[in-house]
């Protein structure tokens, strides 16, 4: 059963784009990991530069988008190798 909701979430999150580069936050490895516990998912996101200013805008898309999947009542997004993850973590898992 996680197993469907990681993909589901996967999928669910595969329409966000990377703001500057427009391809998909998947497809370009921002997406480091996905784990779903009961019907929480947990998700890893890792920007392509330790700087990048529109990472907080791309965790709060996922977060949305992953608790509009059937089977998630809650996402917690993790933001690994920013210069500022510490704060965007707490602001976007509040």
């Amino acid at each position: 059963m996680s197993e469907d909701l990681v993909s589901d979430v996967r999928d669910a999150i595969s329409v966000i784009n990377d703001p500057h580069m427009e391809v998909s936050i998947v497809e370009m490895g921002i997406v480091q990991d996905i784990s779903v516990n009961n019907s929480e998912a947990k998700i890893t996101l890792k920007p392509t530069n330790p700087g990048c200013m529109s990472i907080a805008r791309v965790a709060a898309d996922t977060k949305i988008m992953a608790e509009k999947v059937e089977g998630i009542e809650k996402a917690e997004i993790i933001v690994e190798g920013h210069a500022m993850a510490d704060s965007i973590n707490e602001m976007i898992n509040k």
